[in-house]
């Protein structure tokens, strides 16, 4: 069970919720080769995904799954930047970056049912949603700012935004293993 780093955790939420606000504008760029049809499937693909899950929370419902699943969805998230960032746009590009974030939302009714119930106290739940939202915040700042910032076409501006999005999500990850206890520093 992992020990939590409750300032790095609180940490992890924040830059978690920052990359979120600042990639939220680059789904209608790279989806562009998309048929309607994809979202569909898509769509009942992550009902199911969450339906399955959901048959295990008797088994998973606890730090330790919370810990994996963190983890695996922000290993997909840096995936997907990789991706972008070595093919490109491109059918293949839109859907694999369609289908990581389809995974990552299956996980993420999960992360947020188990977040509350391994960490139950409210005094602690409100601070985890204050970062949550004050990243979030800071995250489409930095977005407009990004985009007022550097000049292109669309397809430009979000291939650029995918290199800060690489390394936040890489500091992301390094928050996300000291927040759960996983590297060198100690719990407080």
């Amino acid at each position: 069970m992992p020990r939590f780093n409750l300032r790095y955790f609180l940490l992890y939420k924040a830059l978690n919720s920052a990359f979120t606000g600042l990639s939220v504008g680059i789904f209608f760029v790279l989806y562009t080769p998309l048929q309607p049809i994809v979202y569909s499937v898509g769509g009942i693909v992550l009902a199911l995904g969450v339906l399955l899950l959901a048959r295990f929370y008797g088994a998973i419902l606890n730090a330790t799954y919370f810990y994996r699943f963190s983890l695996l969805v922000e290993g997909v998230m840096l995936v997907l930047i990789a991706v972008v960032l070595v093919r490109g746009f491109s059918l293949f590009t839109a859907m694999a970056v369609y289908a990581g974030y389809q995974l990552s939302f299956m996980f993420g009714s999960y992360l947020l049912r188990v977040e509350s119930l391994v960490l139950p106290r409210p005094k602690l739940l409100s601070a985890i949603d204050s970062a949550k939202q004050i990243g979030y915040m800071v995250g489409l700042a930095l977005s407009y700012g990004f985009y007022r910032w550097v000049e292109g076409d669309a397809q430009a501006q979000v291939y650029a935004i995918h290199l800060p999005m690489l390394l936040l999500e890489i500091t992301i990850i390094y928050t996300l293993l000291v927040g759960f206890g996983r590297l060198g520093r100690r719990a407080h």
